[in-house]
């Protein structure tokens, strides 16, 4: 279950560490240049502090190793792991002390984790001897597991993990662990949460027990309270048996208030700076729109050369009452691990795996993509399904989602193929969707038998829709070619890529017949007024037509904050879709779902499903104009 981030992700808790040298590196040498690399660790400027350890280990032949070590252990701190891998793999394991392998194994693990590479982590994690560890490392080293475990879904040996880090933190780091013991477990279904507490014992059983408790708050607030009352008189030496409990009670209860100053967190160089312009293009649009007597301040902050928590407490200490941000899921997840979040945090990107209190995630999720398109398919009466898709790491988990939407549905997935979207002939991946191959095959076998026998190819009868994931110059030669091998039949329904997001039909004529749902803002008749794709033309022209969807994600996470405390139960009209909180915090979308006539995409209606059950999915036509609630004057980025 390996996931990348392709940025730079600072490990969970690192903060907490800043200053701290492992004894077993201290220098026995260069004390002057190892004060200063102290100094710039414990002033939160662990990129500095690198670069020393980094010229003194270019530099020193006796001390090379020992400097490596320390260059890596900063650049990790620092959320630079491609360099930090870099000065790994030039250390020759033999060459180290015991107390050194051990560390670079550690060090190892926590690159790993940097990549997403859960699995592999959790390997070196298990060569690493913790006796060999000072506090300091030996708190990464709990922190690392606890991470690693929860990316894998082990959410139990997650939570056992931050329950031996407990003793190592001090009283207020330990405040933090114990929400993320409790936010870790809050993860797990309330079935599965009885079973694992009838099979555990002592500390852990006890956090499983609160946990349960917990849950009962969204069914029966009087209920809750009278159980968590139970639960303190059960556990009464139980480590979240004291202040944490009450502290974490009032947090979690506490209402929603709107913010009067905001800080946004947004990439101003490094590989997603235009994506980080293209959003603060839509947040500007929107905040100049804003004439509300509450209209709050705005303050911008680069994420991209400070690390997130730092980040987090700077805006804290300016002003900021909610953050708008980070736009990168590592970022994200740094933050989320790091801080206990006494201001509420709009994040612009979804992970599945982390709830927080105070922790908001909106973005152009695929999740929300496929969920939609398979509702729109399923509403129109399909139910066999083919499945086309890139053969990359991103295709296959937009495949993923695919097949479990559809089956979620009780659809069925027939047959999937990849295809190498370099490619321009997607002959040979069709014939096999199609069973031509097999076709052609037969034809060949009964040619030998009867020689004079006519060929008429003959695609399987079994399928009565094709889900495309595909972008729309790669799906312009696929769908063509899916007509030649006789499925013209066959409805296409894909994936919003398929739209560049803006009319070209002279060159979108081969995308004609498909289906797709996409975000409400691409369409002038559908989002309307003086934010719409047509008044803002000006702001988006200045980027290539992939960002628009971020744009239009920028004026939502703006104009959303206003609606947060009532999006549980009262859906906002935005520009990427029909905006609802579900239960975790997570800003889900309902989109508007057009199909190719004439190379040009006409709208059908908004789909109407969730998540969770399939019993209500539908397509509603609605008005262009769509509701009075729509931002007016006087009123992915998804990994």
């Amino acid at each position: 279950m390996s996931r990348h981030f392709n940025s730079k992700l600072l490990l969970p808790g690192m903060l907490l560490l800043t200053g701290c040298t492992s004894p077993t590196l201290a220098p026995t040498k260069y004390p002057e240049e190892h004060k200063i690399a102290e100094a710039y660790l414990h002033e939160g400027q662990p990129k500095k502090a690198a670069n020393v350890y980094r010229h003194l280990a270019d530099s020193s032949s006796d001390l090379q190793d020992q400097f490596r070590l320390l260059a890596i252990d900063s650049l990790i701190l620092a959320g630079d792991s491609q360099t930090a891998k870099s000065y790994a793999d030039a250390i020759d394991p033999a060459d180290l002390s015991p107390q050194q392998r051990n560390l670079l194994n550690l060090y190892y693990a926590q690159i790993d984790l940097s990549f997403g590479e859960a699995e592999q982590s959790l390997t070196r994690l298990n060569l690493v001897q913790p006796y060999l560890l000072d506090r300091s490392d030996l708190i990464k080293y709990h922190q690392s597991r606890a991470f690693a475990y929860s990316l894998t879904g082990e959410l139990l040996k997650s939570a056992a993990a931050r329950i031996d880090l407990t003793p190592l933190l001090n009283p207020s780091q330990q405040q933090e662990n114990h929400a993320a013991i409790l936010e870790v477990l809050s993860l797990i279904p309330l079935p599965e949460l009885e079973q694992n507490q009838a099979r555990t014992s002592g500390i852990l059983s006890g956090w499983i027990a609160l946990a349960r408790t917990l849950k009962l708050k969204d069914q029966n607030r009087s209920l809750a309270n009278t159980a968590i009352r139970e639960w303190q008189l059960a556990h009464p030496q139980h480590p979240a048996n004291s202040a944490f409990l009450d502290n974490y009670l009032t947090k979690t209860n506490n209402a929603f208030t709107q913010p009067r100053a905001i800080a946004v967190f947004l990439p101003e160089s490094g590989p997603y700076t235009r994506a980080g312009k293209a959003v603060r293009e839509g947040i500007m649009a929107a905040y100049y729109h804003d004439q509300s007597q509450a209209k709050p301040g705005l303050r911008f902050y680069d994420s991209e050369n400070t690390a997130p928590a730092s980040l987090y407490h700077q805006a804290v200490a300016e002003g900021a009452e909610l953050v708008i941000g980070p736009l990168s899921k590592a970022a994200i997840l740094s933050l989320a691990e790091s801080v206990d979040f006494n201001i509420p945090v709009l994040a612009l990107n979804h992970i599945p795996e982390i709830t927080k209190a105070n922790l908001y995630q909106f973005g152009l999720s695929p999740i929300d993509d496929t969920e939609q398109i398979t509702s729109k398919a399923w509403f129109d009466g399909h139910q066999k399904a083919l499945i086309l898709s890139p053969g990359d790491e991103h295709g296959k988990r937009i495949e993923g989602y695919l097949k479990e939407y559809w089956e979620r549905a009780n659809g069925i997935v027939l047959e999937t193929q990849s295809y190498d979207p370099r490619q321009t002939d997607f002959s040979g991946i069709i014939k096999k969707l199609l069973n031509l191959d097999e076709s052609d095959q037969r034809y060949q076998h009964i040619r030998r038998l009867v020689p004079s026998v006519k060929y008429v190819p003959r695609i399987r009868q079994d399928v009565d829709v094709i889900f495309l994931n595909a972008p729309e110059t790669v799906a312009r030669s696929i769908n063509p070619q899916l007509k030649f091998y006789h499925a013209r039949r066959i409805p296409v329904y894909a994936t919003p890529n398929v739209y560049s997001g803006l009319p070209n039909p002279s060159l979108d004529f081969d995308l004609n017949n498909i289906t797709f749902c996409d975000t409400p803002w691409l369409f002038n008749d559908v989002y309307q007024g003086e934010l719409s794709l047509q008044a803002l033309r000006d702001t988006w022209r200045q980027f290539p037509s992939i960002y628009l969807r971020l744009v239009a994600m920028g004026i939502d996470a703006y104009n959303v904050v206003a609606h947060l405390d009532k999006l549980d139960t009262l859906q906002y009209h935005g520009a990427t879709g029909n905006l609802l909180l579900t239960d975790t915090n997570r800003i889900k979308r309902r989109l508007v779902c057009a199909k190719f006539v004439q190379g040009i995409p006409n709208v059908i209606g908004f789909v109407n499903s969730t998540a969770s059950t399939y019993e209500n999915i539908a397509v509603t036509p609605e008005s262009p104009d769509v509701s009075s609630d729509r931002p007016t004057p006087g009123a992915d980025f998804a990994e």
